[in-house]
């Protein structure tokens, strides 16, 4: 049933993007395409297998040398099961998507420039899943990542954005992962994870973040090149591309809330602040990209002025999620100590003290007292991205953003007046989204209750993937590792306790 509703979806999408683009969307001279790679496939070969061979040359010395025993702390490693099972996936993704735009341009630039960068992706998926696999030996969570990505609630949040640019037509997908996502957005991405590893002492992914940056690279400036192609071919296509840069920078906005959560609470060691990043990556950079566009009559993305209000807020309330949410996820959660309240509150002077401090303390008074608290209701979804509707409005930190539309006589609900915009642009795409949260409500995901979902459904382990960090299997054999209790002799491989 998932699988139909998913090809629904696709056909659905592409039917009407594909319908709009055939009436409005003008491309006039292929030839001025301007090939960004600018390398002939002999080349290509040549300089990937050149990276290859110096990557898993330190793959192997990672493994040797038990790498894992040399990270800041194992709940470093939750990090990582995040990005597994949510990025990994959707580099592959990528690979599908690209393999299949480039079969359906006239230009031979175009095609073979989507070609290098679908071999890219392919790479960049099997890279980061052979970096990860040496964590698999000795922490939980981190199997079944492909599994994972199809069916766990969190998960549909990325899942959902890659499913929608993949069934629009091929050039609002270039718009919405070549511009959008990798030009605009991807260094809120990879700088941040690359970061943290080197930060936390994890060189296997360093490693892979390194041998990736120049692929990066070439796939930014394919970005820029389909804009500029596209605004240049005739003045008609402006609205259309505006209109799509809106959506998907909301999209993308609405996606990286994940690794604003990562940087500010899931990193031992921080490099940066959420905030500081994107102030950094989008504000200074971005800013400086719509200005070069201006001349195009291309003006910054609506709804950017929420997004870098939200900048403040976002990761704590992500955060606050997923700790109540901890028993239906794959990775652990805590609350912070006191040191790492401390940078928070002064990475955050205007809102950590004042909105997010004396919950957190509240919650480890309870969990101190014996009753450390998980949310045992399934949250309201949005229609759109997909996110619980967690978020709160602008200039009221205190009230929950919430928006609803009717559509042939069916109610809706989204987390912002983007993503209300998104689904009133296409609503038949949008009413036929695939929302966990419904799913198990209706009986589609395994069981009748959420434990059963979890554990048969989801491939989450209870007690050993997921709840809470100082009680798990992970923190034990950590400290093991570390000399600093005594370990767990009776656990077996895949991290569960043997009894």
């Amino acid at each position: 049933a998932h699988a139909v509703v998913r090809l629904k979806w696709v056909f659905a999408g592409l039917s009407q993007i594909l319908e709009v683009v055939q009436t409005f969307l003008k491309i006039t001279d292929w030839s001025q395409w301007e090939d960004p790679f600018r390398l002939t496939m002999d080349a290509y070969w040549k300089y990937q297998a050149e990276k290859e061979k110096k990557l898993y040359a330190i793959f192997d010395a990672f493994a040797q040398n038990n790498g894992h025993q040399n990270i800041s702390d194992a709940r470093y490693v939750n990090a990582l099961k995040l990005f597994l099972s949510g990025v990994s996936p959707l580099e592959h993704a990528a690979f599908q998507g690209y393999a299949k735009v480039g079969r359906q341009f006239s230009g031979a630039g175009a095609r073979v420039a989507c070609q290098m960068q679908a071999i890219d992706e392919l790479r960049h998926s099997q890279t980061q899943q052979h970096a990860m696999s040496h964590y698999n030996k000795h922490f939980n969570g981190l199997h079944d990542a492909a599994h994972m990505h199809d069916r766990v609630w969190f998960l549909s949040v990325p899942k959902s954005f890659f499913d929608d640019a993949r069934s629009a037509g091929p050039f609002e997908f270039l718009t919405a992962i070549s511009f959008s996502f990798e030009y605009v957005l991807t260094n809120l991405l990879f700088v941040p994870f690359m970061s943290g590893a080197a930060y936390n002492g994890d060189m296997a992914t360093v490693t892979f973040g390194f041998s990736a940056q120049s692929d990066e690279a070439r796939h930014m400036t394919l970005g820029l090149e389909v804009i500029k192609f596209i605004l240049e071919q005739h003045e008609d296509n402006v609205p259309i591309i505006q209109q799509w840069i809106d959506k998907w920078f909301w999209r993308g906005f609405r996606l990286l809330s994940l690794v604003g959560m990562m940087m500010d609470y899931m990193l031992p060691n921080k490099v940066m602040s959420w905030a500081e990043a994107w102030e950094v990556y989008y504000e200074q950079n971005g800013g400086a990209l719509f200005k070069d566009l201006e001349r195009y009559g291309i003006r910054p993305p609506k709804y950017q002025d929420i997004a870098n209000a939200a900048k403040h807020h976002v990761s704590h309330q992500t955060w606050s999620t997923f700790y109540q949410y901890s028993q239906a996820t794959n990775f652990h959660t805590w609350m912070p100590d006191e040191n790492e309240m401390a940078w928070l509150s002064e990475k955050y002077p205007d809102t950590f003290d004042k909105y997010y401090r004396p919950r957190f303390e509240y919650l480890n008074k309870e969990q101190s007292e014996g009753r450390r608290f998980y949310n045992a209701t399934l949250p309201q979804l949005c229609q759109v991205c997909q996110i619980p509707t967690i978020f709160t409005e602008k200039d009221e930190p205190t009230k929950f953003s919430i928006r609803q539309t009717e559509y042939k006589g069916e109610r809706y609900h989204f987390c912002s007046d983007g993503c209300c915009d998104i689904f009133n642009n296409e609503p038949e795409k949008y009413i036929q989204a695939w929302l966990p949260v419904h799913q198990i409500y209706q009986g589609n995901c395994g069981g009748a209750d959420v434990e059963t979902v979890v554990s048969e459904y989801y491939h989450i382990k209870p007690g050993a993937d997921n709840f809470e960090y100082l009680d798990s299997p992970d923190y034990r054999r950590w400290l093991s590792i570390k000399g600093q209790a005594p370990g767990n002799n009776n656990a077996d491989s895949s991290g569960q306790d043997a009894a």
